[in-house]
């Protein structure tokens, strides 16, 4: 055989983006997955804004850069609205308000989580709503 007649060896493919029917842990869903844990422990959601800030600097797609604002966003709304909910509770109003704020900030952090997977860009990251 001729050297132009080798076969070459065949190449693995390459694999998709989103495992097909798996989870997908981009950085995005790790932020998303450290909020919802800090209704049950606490403290991730101050890991989760401090990993945030820092992806954000080093965002490879734009996607991901517009998570990361809606994601830091969504922690301050959380944080000042907790605390504004706390000092209302005197007035009893606090409660209810308290619930809205967590409702909340479940909403936009499941919101950013299903569109992370999808690798989808947050259409407003700036927006105070959902």
């Amino acid at each position: 055989m001729t050297p132009s007649m080798t076969p070459t060896p065949p190449q693995p493919p390459t694999p998709p983006a989103t495992p097909p029917g798996g989870f997908d842990f981009n950085y995005p869903t790790i932020v998303s997955l450290l909020y919802l844990a800090s209704f049950f422990t606490g403290i991730t959601g101050l890991v989760g804004v401090v990993l945030a800030y820092i992806w954000r600097g080093e965002a490879r797609d734009p996607w991901e850069a517009s998570h990361y604002t809606y994601l830091i966003n969504t922690f301050w709304i959380g944080l000042v609205g907790s605390i504004v909910s706390v000092m209302l509770m005197f007035v009893l109003i606090g409660v209810p308000l308290l619930l809205g704020v967590m409702a909340l900030t479940v909403v936009r952090t499941v919101f950013s989580l299903i569109r992370a997977q999808k690798r989808e860009p947050m259409p407003n990251p700036g927006t105070w709503l959902a």
